[in-house]
């Protein structure tokens, strides 16, 4: 009996649900090949920020008006920014590139946390040839005058405003921290989100106590950490209408499968693929294979959701009660 290994994702078809995240390990064309021919589904390449084509505008617009105020009338000789070429060109050919390279989706990634005149990327992206758009939105809400909902409505205004530029399908990179996450998921399809990638992982600062600067600190993920995007895609599988994709926490086989028991899509590899290389790939998705094979699952869409909350013979097990239970079994060599 031979496994069907497909899952859709974002309405696209992919051979299996592995799919590399944005990283390094997708920045250029040579890896990306190199992914695909290990056995990636499909490709997330690594973020294009908002701040980098506010900078590209404001030094064009700079450029154009130097020396126009030696002449009156020299302002009506350049042209209007938003039909101004100042987008980000070696983004752009690589996905050109990949496309025509990959037999794969090809999904560019947007970094952003304000709806603004930058969102119009998005459609080059779409003429450029990509497949879907990731949105990723990393915003820290650190003015104590903003409020809870002032925030949501930043999100959900963004998510509406690049999903408006394309017709193709845009996911949305979010981060956990939102005190009613079920409800805010319902809100950005609402808005437009063909799915959700569970969850951000921001990179946090710290201290470097001898040259007493503040400093970015990145540490890859663990297995550890994939629990939460676990708990929050069985949650939310089958309750809003997004595909689920997971990310964050996936290094095994086995981490893979839980997520697709819990309901997700695909699952996004970034800190694995970083440790391990493109090779990795092949390993997971023979590990899933032959752990299928061996329980008679005859497709990953037979398997996905079968433990989500709504399918669990246990639903409580994803909420409070699990936490009590957790805490009252806990054994150590202290207690």
């Amino acid at each position: 009996m031979s496994t069907d290994l497909r899952s859709r994702y974002l309405g696209l078809e992919l051979r299996n649900p592995i799919v590399a995240a944005a990283s390094p390990v997708t920045s250029s064309l040579d890896s990306l090949k190199q992914l695909q021919d290990a056995g990636v589904a499909a490709v997330v390449l690594p973020s294009l920020f908002e701040e980098q084509l506010e900078h590209e505008e404001m030094a064009t617009h700079n450029l154009m008006l130097a020396g126009s105020e030696l002449s009156p009338e020299a302002r009506g000789f350049f042209p209007e920014m938003q039909n101004y070429n100042t987008g980000p060109d070696n983004y752009l050919k690589l996905i050109g590139a990949a496309k025509r390279a990959l037999s794969v989706p090809v999904i560019p990634s947007l970094n952003g946390h304000t709806p603004g005149g930058w969102t119009r990327i998005a459609k080059r992206f779409e003429e450029a040839g990509a497949d879907a758009i990731e949105l990723n939105i990393y915003f820290l809400a650190t003015d104590p005058q903003s409020t809870g909902a002032e925030v949501e409505k930043r999100y959900v205004d963004l998510v509406a405003s690049v999903s408006s530029m394309v017709s193709i399908p845009v996911a949305v990179k979010v981060s956990p921290y939102f005190s009613a996450m079920a409800n805010m998921a319902a809100r950005l399809a609402g808005a437009g989100a063909a799915g959700l990638v569970l969850f951000n992982r921001f990179v946090q600062p710290d201290i470097l106590l001898d040259e007493l600067e503040v400093a970015p600190h990145l540490v890859l993920s663990t297995s550890d950490e994939l629990r939460l995007a676990l708990r929050w895609i069985a949650i939310l599988r089958g309750r809003v209408k997004a595909s689920l994709a997971a990310t964050g926490g996936a290094h095994t086989a086995e981490d893979a499968l839980k997520l697709l028991l819990a309901g997700a899509d695909c699952v996004m590899l970034a800190s694995s693929l970083l440790r391990r290389g493109p090779a990795h790939v092949g390993a997971l998705v023979s590990g899933i294979e032959k752990w299928m094979t061996e329980r008679e699952y005859t497709s990953v869409e037979q398997m996905k959701g079968s433990l989500s909350q709504q399918a669990c013979p246990d639903p409580a097990a994803f909420e409070r009660s699990n936490y009590m239970k957790a805490l009252t079994s806990y054994t150590g060599d202290s207690v």
